[in-house]
């Protein structure tokens, strides 16, 4: 197949890339169909020297010595892998967390890579003397937005190139591209001839696109779910969890103090044998579409609950009523590509505060896909249990003072239901 003049010349963003100025290209390089394809496309194309960036932000069974070998081999002139997990997990699941980060239904997870990922492009393309970075995502997606967003706002010198937004090949014709060419392709599914799911993963989380996928009335086929175990074959059994927090963030798991990176794992692993953090989700793009996505999020369908009730236990009415608005507001930023906006950072800022105070323990009952909170303790708890019960008075509550505070409590209320309703009233 021949991909001869399809280099897109008419640029609308100031920095997209001029062909004729593309000498030495940063790609981020994951290893898959999309960008093994790039890198030989982008040599041919634009006869420029091509550096690889792989980020290694805990996508599991990800062999990178093996991505390395198969980006020098396709042409490369040099592969740089990068071990971010620690910088992931402290930075921007962390601030996760403490955000109670989810977009609709499903917890922010690829949203939260990305900036990341264009940060350390950036970096690497200013260490090896690129001009350029090329990325593999599509012009209907997201991650273009995230991307793009950070490399112009970061490096305003640095150019970008897009090659899947241009080229006009599906992804059956890069599969025939790829074997035409002798490129490996890295599948997530056994048929032969049938395009892969387009996958993306890291520690906190993995998506799923394309395929039967795209069909809103075809139900979930088995092998997609290639991390959390279907809930129907999950163990007859309910598993119990703990999970101890200091200030906000999850530090003990049954009672063990753990870095934050192999909490997030083991927790994982535990949810995905108990089928939890399944989410079959419509989701509205911030470049208009509708599109649906299966996503596997264990680890997060386990630690954003606890640390909401926690924050519930240790929070007053008015802190736990306010955050709520301010968690979405964060929530859209970030997925909207948005993570280096001021009004997040000032965000964080509030979600820091608040949860300074959020330290203790909630245990979790995880059963065929379910993840329960069962238990919860905190030396800051706003809770009383004498105070709650209803067998006695006492303390800071008397219950003789009630009818005083419903009276004036509803006040304005009763007086503007009155006044809607006079005529309604019966005459004397």
């Amino acid at each position: 197949m021949s991909s001869e003049g399809v280099i897109q010349t008419a640029r609308t963003a100031s920095y997209e890339a001029d062909p004729e100025q593309v000498r030495r290209v940063l790609l981020l390089y994951s290893g898959g169909l999309d960008t093994s394809v790039m890198l030989k496309w982008i040599q041919d194309e634009y006869r420029a020297e091509v550096v690889c960036l792989t980020v290694n932000l805990g996508q599991p069974g990800e062999d990178y010595a093996v991505i390395e070998d198969k980006a020098l081999r396709l042409g490369a002139r040099e592969c740089h892998v990068v071990d971010a997990r620690e910088e992931f997990a402290g930075e921007y699941l962390a601030r996760a967390i403490r955000a109670n980060g989810l977009y609709g239904e499903y917890p922010l997870f690829t949203s939260l890579g990305r900036p990341l990922i264009a940060k350390l492009a950036v970096a690497q393309a200013r260490a090896s003397g690129c001009d350029t970075i090329a990325h593999g995502c599509t012009g209907k997606g997201n991650d273009q937005v995230r991307i793009e967003a950070t490399i112009a706002t970061l490096a305003p010198e640095l150019k970008v190139i897009a090659p899947v937004r241009s080229w006009q090949m599906g992804r059956e014709q890069e599969i025939a591209y790829a074997r035409e060419h002798g490129i490996p392709i890295k599948s997530s599914t056994g048929a032969e001839g049938q395009a892969p799911y387009s996958i993306d993963d890291n520690l906190w989380g993995r998506s799923s696109e394309g395929r039967w996928i795209e069909q809103l009335e075809h139900a979930p086929e088995q092998d997609v779910f290639q991390l959390v175990t279907p809930p129907e074959l999950a163990p007859q059994e309910p598993g119990h969890i703990q999970l101890g927090f200091e200030r906000g963030l999850p530090v003990t798991l049954d009672g063990e103090r753990l870095g934050l990176v192999e909490l997030i794992e083991r927790t994982a692993a535990i949810g995905a044998r108990h089928g939890v953090g399944i989410v079959d989700h419509i989701e509205d793009r911030i470049v208009g579409l509708k599109v649906r996505d299966i996503y596997e999020a264990p680890a997060a369908a386990i630690i954003l609950p606890a640390h909401r009730e926690l924050e519930r236990l240790v929070c007053t009415i008015h802190q736990n009523q306010f955050k709520g608005g301010l968690e979405r507001q964060w929530a859209y930023l970030v997925y909207a590509g948005l993570w280096w906006e001021p009004l997040r950072e000032d965000l964080d800022a509030y979600m820091q505060s608040v949860n300074e105070q959020v330290t203790g323990t909630i245990g979790m009952r995880l059963y065929k896909g379910g993840a329960r909170v069962v238990t919860r303790s905190s030396p800051n708890a706003v809770y009383d249990a004498g105070l709650a019960s209803f067998a006695q008075s006492g303390g800071l509550f008397s219950q003789t003072a009630s009818p005083g505070f419903i009276e004036l409590f509803s006040l304005q209320s009763r007086m503007a239901w009155r006044l809607r309703h006079a005529r309604d009233e019966p005459r004397a």
